[in-house]
């Protein structure tokens, strides 16, 4: 189920950084801004490994450019509870503060979020379009004119739930007259780049000043 390149990434001296496992499925964007922050110094962590289901992710191709550790946990014929059970045992033997889900496309059991602290990026705002097309779904609420707005959380994944753990951070993003569907989405993925780097400064400072802190 589980390939994985473990060379160990370089590290900085000083204060120790909080070390995260971030859990991708496609494209990596939102990766590359946690990769990009940790570089300039703007956030206090390592990235100890980069996850995917998807061995085809461009996710991975950018963890492995910036020098970082990746993982493919490519989906089997076990049971669901079974594949997470393993998944966490692996994140677990890298050593790590905090899990993001940054892009990942596959629900949690209680096999991994009862083992990790784990946090999740969805783009809407807090209790609004759970699950996926969150963007797409949004939209068109606008379009009947259900909505004046979509928006971006982070939340803390504390159980089998879908995005309605407590919430980290969020912004809300105003919909402007005549937008297309793909210019919104790039505002979206626009606030999603800083909001994930924020949260995650956010959790980890908690961590830092009180490590009992779990959710």
């Amino acid at each position: 189920m589980v390939s994985a390149d473990r060379t160990p990434p370089a590290r900085s001296s000083g204060e120790r950084r909080g070390r995260l496992a971030v859990l991708v499925s496609g494209n990596g964007s939102n990766l590359q801004s946690i990769i990009d922050a940790c570089r300039s110094g703007g956030l206090q962590a390592e990235i100890a490994v980069v996850v995917s289901n998807n061995p085809e992710a461009y996710a991975l191709i950018r963890a492995t450019e910036a020098g970082i550790p990746t993982m493919v946990s490519a989906p089997g014929p076990e049971p669901r509870r079974r594949y997470d059970a393993e998944l966490a045992y692996e994140v677990a033997t890298v050593g790590v503060d905090l899990v993001v889900l940054a892009g990942w496309d596959r629900l949690l059991s209680e096999e991994f979020v009862g083992r990790h602290i784990v946090i999740n990026l969805h783009p809407a705002k807090p209790g609004a379009f759970p699950g996926l097309h969150a963007i797409e779904r949004a939209y068109r609420a606008w379009q009947d004119g259900a909505i004046t707005s979509g928006g971006v959380m982070v939340h803390y994944v504390p159980d089998e739930g879908v995005d309605d753990g407590p919430t980290i951070v969020w912004e809300e993003i105003e919909f402007r007259h005549g937008e297309s569907l793909d210019a919104y989405e790039t505002r979206v993925h626009e606030v999603e780049h800083r909001l994930i780097v924020k949260a995650i400064a956010t959790v980890l400072e908690q961590q830092r000043l009180d490590p009992r802190i779990v959710t």
